[in-house]
Formats: C-alpha cells, structure tokens, sequence
C-alpha cells in the first residue's frame, strides 16, 4: 500500500521533533497504522536544519505554506504554525480540498473549532488535535474515546507548564514570583511575553477544549472565566502549606444542574490529592466519571518530543481511518454534530466553592468580630481563623479566614465591603479553595 503523504506547516520546535519521530519509529508506526507515513512536502520560513534529524526525507520544503496545502499529492496537512492567522486560513483551505487536518493549536481550535468542524463534517475529513492540550498526554483521546461510557462529572488540570514552574518555585523556595517568572524565560519556559501564561489565557484555550469534549457543548472560550497567578504572594503560598494546602493554577469545569462551570484560576487544594503534587513544568488532568470515578493523567504538558508524540499520534489515528466512511468516525468533540447541546455556562457570580481569605487588620479587640459579621450577614460560613503575628515596624497583622462555599457573587461582595473598613489596610487576597473530592 502507498505511503499516506503528510504536508507539514512549520519546522520550529514541535515540527522539528514530529520529522524527527517518524523517522526514527517508522518501522514501528508502519505497524502501527497499517501504512508508512511520509512527510513529503514541508513549508518553513525560518528552520534550523541541523536541528532537524530526518529532514533529508523530505521531497520539497517552501516558504509557501498555501503550495503545500494545496498540492494534490498530500492527503494529510499538519498545522504547526501556531496562532489565529494565516492559521485558520491554511486549516480552511486544506479541508476545502478534501485534505484532512492534524494540530497542536489550541488557540485554534478553542477560538475556530465550531467552524472548522462543521466544515471538516460537510466535507468528510477529520480534525484531530490530540497535541492542542497537555502536549504528550492523551487527555483528549481519554475523554472522547476511553471514557465514553461516563457521564463525566468534572475535570481539573494544571494544564499551563510555565504557571505550574513558578508555584512550585515559590513554594518550595520561597522566591518572589517577578524572580521565578525572569528565570522561567531565561530558562525557554515561558516567552518574551508571558501574558498568555501567566494570566490564564493559554489554560482558558485548552480548559474550552476540554470542557465541550467532557459535556457534549459548542467551544465558547468567551464564556470561560480566567485569572492568572500575578496576585500570588510568597505569603499566602507559605500560609497555605501551614494549613494543610498546594496552591495550583486550575482549570475547571463541572458540570452542574444550574449550568456548567468553565473556569480557570489560582486553587487551593488540599497537599493530600496527587494533583496537587505536580510540580515544576509538568502537567496533570484529573478526571471524575460517574462510572469509574476519578482518573489522573500526568505527563510533560509541552515540549518538542511530547507534543511532537501526540501529533504524531494523530498522524497514526488519521491514517487508520482513511478507509473508513466518515459518518462512523470518532466525532471530533465526542458527541454527534447534531447531539451537542448549547448548555448554559454559568457566570462566575454564580460559582459555588470555598474561599482563602487574607487580611491585613489592625491589632486590636472588635476587629475580627466586625469582619466575621460582614461575612456572616451573607450566609458565609467560617471553617478557621488563623492570626499571624504583628507584621514589623506596623500595627497590623495578617488575618487568614477559609470559609465554606459560597456564591462567588456573595464573596465578591463581602471583600468589598471589608475593604471599606478603616482597620483594614489595602485589598484582601482571595484565593478559591476546591477539595476535588
């Protein structure tokens, strides 16, 4: 049988590796697949070809990416440009030509995937994206194919490596996060520009994914809340040790009867749960079906040779398949096109879960009486109070409230109104708290 022939968009870090892969398990993926798979053409502004092993296995490498996308002899585009354009341009064309689709782009997908897919099904071709979350792991295939007999309850991940390294950084040596975030650069961890990292916006792109692949909805990354891990002291990474807790930067979604929660956000979890025993630029996906309760996947989150291994893996899935009709394949967000549900996302005001409170005050009787009521005028429960001692050359010292869940629309208003307290100096630190129990 004649090898599938694969058209491959970027030779940087992730392409560079998927070259370097097929060519050294080709016998391997052969068997694997049923068929040699061969990059045959490539398209490449800027590479470093002695980065590259395998690269001479390639008939035709252009700077034109369209040339490739639109040659007949590739059945097969991978997608590793990155970004939303000429991205989403370059995907569009391929499956305009009957072209099936292979990606790492999350950003893609998360923002793009409802039209790509309702193109790719009129059309008759597959979009795999495996490698668009959690690099090396196999969270997606977990959750579309392994889990399918579930009705998945919720899911939580670190799923942002660069947010994780700088926790853990913060915790284990109690360094400044402006510190750990310059050596996470320097380190190739996070970019020039961190924003996408260290504000959520890479986490809401894959937690999106993850969340209409785990209920069965439409991508709406708008709708998906996110806050990004800048406020977090060295403070209240220590305080939360002592009481018993990791704080991590979460994805969550969970489905509930009022709606769906789509959030991500610094979490305090109990150091007890795996999950909160991930450290540095690792990954990890924690997932609860009503059937087989929870499942932890763990694995390198991103990387040239984990991402490239998930791409590749796609690669294998995509070839399986070309002999098979297309109504029957796996859909690409699980459930049939025509069974997803516009599932209402709840608005984070509406959100339920416990709280971190902390607090400068002023030392003296009455204060913690005042705060206490505030909260408990709200129906906000108090499950400790802890008081540190006098913080140095001022009158104030730090208060540490966790309280019970709550409406996020309750608390929001409760820190407003303690802030306004003459005894309280400057903003209370609020952290969320999940047992994931």
């Amino acid at each position: 049988m004649e090898p599938v022939r694969v058209g491959l968009l970027g030779l940087g870090t992730v392409g560079g590796g998927t070259v370097s892969v097929l060519t050294r398990n080709a016998d391997e993926i052969t068997r694997r697949a049923g068929r040699a798979i061969h990059i045959s053409h490539a398209a490449a502004k800027v590479y470093d070809p002695a980065g590259i092993d395998g690269l001479d296995t390639i008939s035709t490498i252009t700077q034109d990416a369209f040339e490739v996308v639109n040659n007949p002899d590739v059945d097969i585009i991978v997608e590793l440009i990155g970004g939303y354009s000429p991205a989403l341009e370059l995907v569009m064309q391929a499956i305009r030509n009957g072209k099936h689709v292979v990606t790492a782009n999350k950003a893609l997908i998360a923002l793009h995937g409802n039209e790509i897919f309702a193109a790719a099904q009129e059309r008759g071709v597959t979009v795999a994206f495996e490698a668009a979350v959690a690099g090396g792991i196999p969270i997606i295939k977990a959750l579309r194919e392994g889990l399918a007999a579930n009705k998945i309850e919720w899911v939580a991940g670190i799923i942002n490596g660069t947010g994780n390294y700088i926790l853990s950084e913060m915790r284990e040596k109690g360094r400044d996060f402006n510190e750990v975030l310059k050596e996470a650069q320097a380190l190739g961890y996070a970019e020039t520009d961190p924003t996408f990292d260290i504000e959520g916006i890479d986490a809401a792109h894959k937690l999106t994914i993850l969340g209409a692949i785990a209920f069965g909805t439409p991508l709406q990354f708008d709708r998906t809340y996110r806050e990004g891990i800048t406020a977090i002291e060295p403070l209240d990474v220590q305080y939360a040790g002592e009481l018993g807790y990791r704080i991590k930067h979460l994805g969550i979604a969970r489905w509930t009867k009022q709606g769906i929660e789509m959030r991500v956000h610094p979490t305090l979890i109990p150091q007890r749960r795996l999950i909160a025993n991930v450290d540095g630029i690792m990954n990890a996906v924690l997932v609860y079906g009503d059937a087989v309760g929870p499942t932890l996947y763990y694995g390198a989150g991103a990387g040239r040779y984990p991402t490239a291994s998930a791409v590749v893996a796609d690669l294998i899935d995509v070839t399986r398949t070309l002999t098979i009709d297309s109504e029957n394949r796996v859909p690409h967000l699980a459930f049939q096109p025509h069974a997803l549900a516009d599932t209402r996302i709840l608005p984070m005001d509406e959100v339920e879960t416990s709280y971190y409170l902390r607090m400068q005050v002023v030392d003296r009787p009455g204060v913690l009486a005042e705060v206490t009521r505030i909260l408990g005028d709200r129906a906000i429960s108090i499950e400790a109070i802890i008081q540190k001692e006098q913080l140095a050359d001022t009158v104030y010292v730090p208060v540490i409230f966790l309280t019970q869940r709550t409406l996020e629309r309750n608390m929001r208003e409760a820190i407003a109104q303690i802030e306004k307290l003459s005894f309280v100096e400057g903003s209370v630190t609020r952290i969320r708290v999940e047992t994931l129990a």
